[in-house]
């Protein structure tokens, strides 16, 4: 992989989508890899977590890490088409904007992870270790990670030549070089959900949601009212993953997650404020779902930077954001593939010179697509902002129509993976 033919050997904390993503990607580059999770196995085929979007660039970087012969069948399976984004005011269900080649397509986060995980030699997955901390060696030649093996309580040393830091928007990694970082709380809160529907799929809540929503099942439907917005798109395998934002106060935020699991009690009342706020035929969905979860939606401030020595961060450790520009995924993907694109021209002996390519290309990229999701939640919310009156959805003004739409977003199709710009014919 360089002049000397030396194998890099990379540590990554975290094996979500964007851990997974690193390993496909830094494999190909050549490197060796080894994968921390404190989860025991994995998730592959459970419920967890809830439903994502794919644009056609990260769509096409998946196929590129899954065995030759079954690339597109398998990540067609796995998803489903969301060609259709689509605006509309609430109450009367009129259309406000509509979007026909969107191009993205849906996926469940498990269906997701458990496709990059089985396309990956599963030796080099370290489940149920617990990240504890790690030190870069004088000179910096190697970072030395420590870690405790949770079913047996050992604390164990895994030398690595790069650590990645894919651990998240809470990272403990990111705080050791930027310890008074702090998350900025939106103002609002989401309520999630993922409806299987396998076995109800002729009951009257499933006939009334397919009509009151017709294009589920091609399209991303955003419905906008005073002071909230709904999301509502359909998945693979007979499931409608659904999203309710509410406005409200920065809760206490308990342990080292932005997801909390509620009780009967919480679920209930949210029911009833739903069944005054969003329309019939959505509120059944919502009291048809089972363990519905609750979000608090933060992002930060673009960093100014996002590698030290050995150390980088990826995904939401370099980039907590919210989630209305469909970008989260797709930013861990992109991270991924641009990192492992550095890692192959520079070679493990010019470290250095690959993380500072990969931070100039992506840390622009990225720093615009968090401020323009936070605009876009602030909008939608219905939430101050500082250059126009907060947003009314029965008061659309024409310039609003090109505000809502995702495809607006800084670099919605040209994504830089190199120094140079990708053309937008390869998308």
């Amino acid at each position: 992989m360089d002049g000397e033919g030396k194998r890099g050997k990379a540590v990554i904390v975290g094996g979500s989508i964007a851990g997974m993503s690193c390993a496909h990607a830094l494999t190909l580059a050549g490197w060796d890899v080894l994968v921390l999770e404190k989860t025991p196995s994995s998730p592959t085929g459970s419920p967890t977590g809830a439903g994502l979007g794919l644009n056609s660039f990260s769509q096409q970087i998946i196929q590129s890490w899954l065995p030759h012969s079954q690339q597109q069948q398998l990540l067609h399976n796995t998803t489903m088409p969301l060609t259709i984004d689509q605006n509309r005011e609430k109450k009367v269900h009129s259309t406000v904007t509509r979007d026909e080649s969107f191009n993205f397509r849906a996926a469940h986060w498990a269906d997701l992870h458990g496709l990059l995980y089985t396309a990956l030699p599963s030796d080099i997955f370290l489940w149920g270790h617990l990240f504890l901390s790690f030190h870069v060696v004088d000179g910096k030649d190697s970072v030395i990670v420590k870690a405790k093996v949770l079913a047996t309580g050992k604390v164990v040393e895994i030398v690595g030549d790069l650590l990645v830091a894919a651990d998240g928007c809470l990272s403990s990694i990111r705080q050791k070089y930027l310890p008074d970082f702090k998350l900025r709380y939106s103002g609002y809160c989401a309520w999630r959900g993922v409806l299987d529907f396998s076995k109800i799929e002729n009951s009257e809540t499933i006939t009334g949601i397919r009509k009151a929503y017709p294009d589920l099942g091609k399209g991303l439907y955003f419905d906008l009212a005073s002071g909230t917005h709904t999301g509502l798109y359909e998945l693979p395998n007979k499931r409608l993953n659904w999203i309710w934002y509410v406005n409200q106060p920065e809760p206490e935020v308990k342990g080292t997650s932005v997801t909390m699991k509620v009780n009967s009690d919480m679920i209930q009342k949210m029911q009833q404020e739903a069944e005054k706020v969003l329309i019939p035929e959505f509120v059944k969905v919502i009291k048809e779902t089972r363990e519905p979860f609750l979000n608090f939606i933060y992002d930060s401030d673009p960093l100014e930077k996002i590698f030290w020595d050995n150390v980088v961060l990826v995904g939401d450790a370099a980039h907590p954001t919210t989630p209305h520009c469909v970008r989260s995924t797709n930013m861990s993907i992109l991270d991924a593939a641009v990192l492992g694109k550095c890692m192959e021209k520079w070679g493990a002996q010019k470290l250095e010179s690959a993380l500072e390519e990969y931070q100039f290309i992506r840390l622009p990229v990225t720093s615009k697509q968090v401020l323009h999701a936070r605009r876009l939640g602030r909008l939608k919310q219905g939430l101050v902002l500082p250059d126009r009156e907060p947003f009314d959805p029965k008061l659309v003004r024409p310039d609003d129509h090109q505000e809502l739409l995702v495809r607006n977003t800084p670099f919605f199709n040209d994504v830089p993976l190199s120094l140079g710009l990708i053309p937008s014919g390869c998308l």
